[in-house]
């Protein structure tokens, strides 16, 4: 099992790249009032059929085949009903997928949240053809992140991995979650 939810997250996600998904929205909502941690991973990538859907959350089954086995949703669907929370995947051909993941926030078998600012970072920097709309919510205080209001105000001169560019996203990141969560420790 992984050993940060943050790269369960990457992990998913990658699965919405390789379905061929244009926007990936990524949220992470920590609301203490109801000792919950929800994250939300939606594609607009290829979607599964009903038969893949029902054997997606099998450890055994993946429909790449440069490898047998399929952990990723089993291991986050796992970690996340093993903390008393829920796991619920929908999916539509042709339209995408959505994961929603919910974790005892307080609960001792949940696993630290780990690094999101570099699993976004990553996520933005190595996949520049396609757009990312990141949430995070902290008690009912939030953030986005989103690649195509970037894009909007750098042109299409100015790569998303250029430089300059990845530092500007990384301090975002850091400084917009510091200020919504004051450094809070998930």
């Amino acid at each position: 099992m992984m050993t940060e939810i943050s790269l369960n997250v990457l992990d998913i996600a990658n699965n919405s790249i390789r379905a061929g998904a244009a926007l990936i929205e990524i949220t992470v909502q920590i609301r203490r009032d109801q000792d919950a941690l929800t994250i939300i991973i939606s594609d607009n990538g290829s979607g599964m059929t009903q038969e893949q859907l029902k054997q997606v959350e099998d450890p055994f089954f993946t429909t790449r085949t440069t490898r047998r086995i399929g952990l990723g949703v089993p291991f986050f669907k796992l970690a996340a009903l093993s903390t008393g929370g829920s796991f619920q995947i929908a999916s539509t051909l042709g339209v995408g997928t959505t994961i929603t993941a919910v974790f005892g926030l307080s609960h001792i078998d949940r696993m630290p949240l780990g690094d999101m600012n570099s699993t976004i970072h990553t996520l933005i920097t190595l996949n520049t053809h396609i757009d990312f709309l990141y949430t995070y919510e902290f008690d009912g205080n939030q953030f986005t992140l989103d690649t195509r209001e970037f894009r909007q105000i750098l042109g299409d001169d100015v790569p998303l991995n250029s430089p300059e560019v990845t530092v500007f996203i990384k301090k975002y990141l850091t400084k917009n979650q510091n200020e919504t969560d004051e450094g809070y420790h998930i």
